[in-house]
């Protein structure tokens, strides 16, 4: 299945593309337009873009929403999920301590990379790791 989101990824979509990949569509092809570019691709499953199923909601990343609309019940994925929350929106105080790292090495990733296909390649690689340790602590 072909999924579709803006360019230049940040930490919420490379969170989902990783999660897309896990847990939803393991052969997930990743399409990317340019901000505000409309129409969609026709047949690809938009999320991260304003008005779509798989987006923000009540001040949650897409990440969380992806979770919900899923059903995907895993106390790792719903720590991640504050997690990418605390890291995507504006926080005043941060509850995950690693929320702000996880953004600064999105971000890096995201500069560094020669494509955004690449970007959620690497970013991929981040968050099965943040997957593999909080999976070895007691969950909270």
């Amino acid at each position: 299945m072909s999924w579709v989101t803006w360019e230049n990824v940040g930490v919420d979509r490379m969170a989902c593309a990783w999660l897309i990949r896990k847990c939803i569509d393991s052969d997930a092809e990743f399409l990317f337009i340019p901000v505000g570019h409309k129409p969609l691709p026709e047949g690809a499953e938009p999320f991260d873009l304003p008005g779509v199923r798989l987006t923000h909601r009540r001040g949650h990343c897409t990440f969380h929403t992806m979770l919900k609309e899923f059903e995907i019940k895993d106390p790792v994925l719903e720590r991640i999920a504050r997690i990418v929350d605390e890291a995507d929106t504006v926080q005043e105080a941060f509850l995950e301590p690693v929320a702000p790292g996880l953004d600064f090495i999105c971000d890096g990733i995201r500069m560094t990379s020669p494509d955004d296909l690449t970007a959620l390649d690497r970013g991929g690689l981040i968050f099965e790791g943040l997957y593999s340790r909080i999976s070895s602590e007691k969950v909270q």
